[in-house]
């Protein structure tokens, strides 16, 4: 970006930084070594997304980051009314079954599959040697071979998982989130000055008390759901024929500890949301900060209560995952489809025809977060119960629902695949469309010779060329086409899901089981899609390690997953706490800092220069300034997705409203964009004062086949690259022109520096 293999860091720290060319580095101190020319700086902030090999573990994190885009998904409303706040509780209550269906997963695979149904089974126990000790038989009754002992055991796993589910939280939030947004209270700025964009609000990227209460529930939630799964079957089987009145009352007040925990988790989620309208300093105390040690202390006294001695307790069939699968996948159907009703409902209120699914798009990928963590649920429980299987009738495997779930699979990969089959033709059909714009853009006609541009030699048509541009332009809308897609994808899965949810209630038997007895054909689509979806489930969830094991290794593809972070992690923990933590809360007030201080410093004005990401962010922090400041600040944006993705995905803070209000505060404002580029395109904002904000697209490729100015074949850059076009200069000397290319000095009484 700065052109010049010699840097400097000016202020910032290994994480992220603003960095100079040396001979810029005291620029305000000599002015006149700098006369009539700008001093570029550029902000790098790649440690926050890419950064070292642990980042790639946070794609176990995914439906985290999932539900938590649903929160801000919300379609754009007249007023924050109850609709508004009713919409970001049931995304955060849809945030804490995700965090009770992953916990439980973890205790189907240690409490249900090892230590109930395998330590149990003499045939399995036998082919795992390292299970002896548990097992009645091969331990000759010892000491841990009691079903309650094993499963107290066993449930340190899952504990151990809430617990590290907790340090991340905690840790992530110290080292990105934890800084402060600048003091704004020298000049008033509200909602009616940014365009009702919560952006502009002083508390907005400092979220530390919500993040610090869910934090706390969500952890007392997974502690509670390991209790449960401790504690419950010891209570079914003292609750029978000739259990002692003792064994029986502690079985009662075990579940009656549950229930009043479960009812503080989920009052402690429902009780308020963000507070964006100042920074919020402070921290709950008292019942809130114990709430996880509270639930600590139930997960150890059902421990001891499932270990008591009970010599006449087997452990036979499976534990109650069903009822417990069920549930969640029930209340997770439930909140979506209320949630969809309550979003339809906002969309109403001030619809816009560009925005995606018509206010439905925070419904669809809320429920697309919940089959994500069903399919991370499913798959680890299959692959397990695999590898467990050691023979013997006695070895059940995972709940019926979980297989009922992944014997849906294969349906729902037959609609992705005609849904890719339907892009491939629609993509097809639009390069046809573009061959001929392509000719006419370059002055071609098929079979004829005709001149370059600039009065170059004339340069004969190349067909397979025309195709390629033709065919890049046709994918890049490919991204205009993903609302449909998510849709479709989202209404299928949850259809399915309550397919698979009813099917396994009903007959509580797997596909295979319940199709025997019926028509030749239905057993064979029975067996064939239980078993194919087993495989793909597994497979799944394998493939998912498999990624991130890579990107831990190979700094390429954790590169890759850092631009897929740029996005899901550029919104605030407001859903869930252990989602993967917001680089911006970090990256927006170090930019508001830097243009803030150094506006004040010196008085003098600002180019904000932002390629794709850093377009979003440049936004953000600009509303961020004060009304003075933002009036001395230029905006020049590439490649940017403001418009195209968080204006269609994110209406209520990147909507047309909003962006409007940012162009009438800004200084002036450019954007220049592709028909090639996949991701940038224009913000569609027309000029009320001179020529509108976007730029006539670039031309892509630069030249057509070979020419004078342009002797090797130019590339198709589509989102690359945007400074390698001549018209990137033009248009960035405009913007210079019209703010003034004298670089200021420091006033007087001031150090000039940050």
């Amino acid at each position: 970006m700065l052109n010049d293999p010699r840097t400097v860091r000016i202020t910032g720290d290994g994480t992220a930084a603003v960095f100079r060319r040396v001979d810029d580095a005291d620029a305000e101190d000599h002015p006149e070594d700098h006369r009539g020319e700008p001093v570029p700086e550029a902000y790098v902030w790649s440690n926050l997304t890419s950064g070292n090999g642990s980042r790639a573990l946070w794609l176990l994190l995914l439906p985290f980051m999932v539900v938590n885009l649903a929160h801000w998904m919300r379609p754009t409303a007249r007023a924050r009314g109850r609709a508004v706040r009713l919409y970001g509780l049931l995304v955060r209550l849809a945030g804490l079954t995700l965090t009770v269906l992953l916990v439980a997963a973890a205790c189907e695979v240690a409490l249900d599959l090892t230590a109930w149904q395998c330590a149990g089974t003499p045939a399995c126990a036998e082919h795992h040697a390292w299970l002896g000790f548990l097992s009645p038989e091969a331990s000759g009754g010892g000491w841990w071979s009691r079903p309650g002992r094993r499963l107290a055991l066993a449930s340190l796993v899952p504990a151990a998982l809430t617990g590290l589910l907790w340090y991340l939280s905690h840790r992530t939030w110290s080292a990105y989130e934890s800084q402060k947004p600048m003091n704004r209270r020298d000049e008033h700025d509200d909602d009616a000055t940014t365009g009702r964009t919560a952006l502009g609000r002083p508390g907005f990227w400092y979220g530390r008390r919500l993040v610090a209460r869910l934090r706390a529930a969500h952890t007392a939630a997974g502690f509670l759901t390991v209790a449960a799964a401790v504690g419950s079957p010891a209570a079914r089987h003292d609750r029978g024929p000739g259990s002692s009145v003792l064994l029986e009352s502690l079985g009662w007040l075990v579940n009656a500890l549950l229930v009043g925990g479960a009812v503080l988790v989920v009052w402690v989620v429902c009780r308020r949301g963000r507070s964006e309208n100042r920074l919020d300093k402070e921290l709950d105390r008292n019942l809130v900060r114990r709430l996880p040690l509270a639930s600590i202390v139930v997960l150890a006294l059902a421990m001891l209560y499932a270990g008591w001695s009970r010599p006449e307790w087997q452990s036979q069939g499976r534990l109650p995952g069903d009822m417990t699968f069920g549930g969640i996948a029930f209340v997770q159907g439930l909140l979506v489809i209320v949630l969809a009703v309550v979003a339809h409902v906002l969309y109403r209120s001030q619809p816009d025809s560009r925005t995606a699914m018509r206010g439905l798009a925070g419904p669809a990928v809320a429920m697309l977060a919940c089959a994500l963590g069903g399919v991370m649920s499913g798959g680890v429980a299959q692959r397990v119960a695999d590898w467990l299987d050691g023979g013997g009738d006695a070895f059940l495997g995972p709940p019926v629902l979980l297989t009922w779930q992944a014997s849906v699979i294969p349906a729902l990969l037959l609609v992705v695949v005609v849904l890719v089959g339907w892009l491939a033709w629609r993509t097809w059909v639009l390069r046809r469309g573009e061959l001929g714009v392509v000719e006419g853009e370059y002055g071609l006609r098929a079979g004829e010779d005709s001149a370059g541009r600039s009065g170059e030699e004339p340069e004969r048509q190349d067909t397979a060329l025309t195709r390629r541009i033709a065919g890049t332009r046709a994918m890049a809308t490919l991204t205009d086409r993903a609302p449909l897609v998510v849709g479709i994808i989202s209404t299928v899965t949850l259809l399915l899901g309550l397919g698979a949810l009813v099917g396994a209630t009903i007959t509580e038997k797997t596909p295979g089981e319940a199709a025997l007895g019926t028509y030749p054909f239905v057993e064979g689509a029975a067996d064939t899609a239980q078993a194919l979806g087993s495989w793909l489930i597994g497979f799944g969830f394998i493939l998912f390690v498999a990624s991130g094991r890579r990107a831990y290794k190979d700094a390429s593809v954790r590169r890759t997953i850092g631009i897929l972070w740029d996005v899901g992690t550029f919104w605030p923990r407001a859903a869930h706490p252990f989602a993967p933590p917001c680089y911006a809360e970090r990256a927006v007030p170090d930019l508001t800092w830097r243009m803030a201080t150094w506006t004040r410093a010196t008085g003098g004005r600002l180019v904000i220069s932002g390629h794709s990401q850093g377009s979003v962010l440049a936004a953000a922090a600009a509303w961020q300034l004060t009304p003075s400041v933002r009036k001395r600040i230029a905006l020049l944006t590439y490649g940017s997705p403001l418009e195209r993705l968080y204006g269609r995905w994110f209406p209520a803070h990147f909507g047309p409203r909003a962006l409007g209000s940012l162009h009438r505060e800004v200084d002036c404002w450019r954007n220049l964009y592709r028909v090639t580029d996949p991701i940038g395109g224009p913000v569609r904002l027309p000029g009320d004062r001179g020529p509108g904000v976007d730029a006539e697209p670039f031309q892509d490729p630069l030249a057509y086949g070979r020419t004078r100015a342009h002797p090797l074949p130019a590339p198709i850059l589509g989102h690359s690259d945007y400074q390698a076009d001549p018209a990137f200069a033009v248009e960035r000397k405009r913007l210079l022109d019209r703010i003034g290319p004298e670089v200021p000095v420091p006033r007087a009484g001031s150090s000039g520096g940050v």
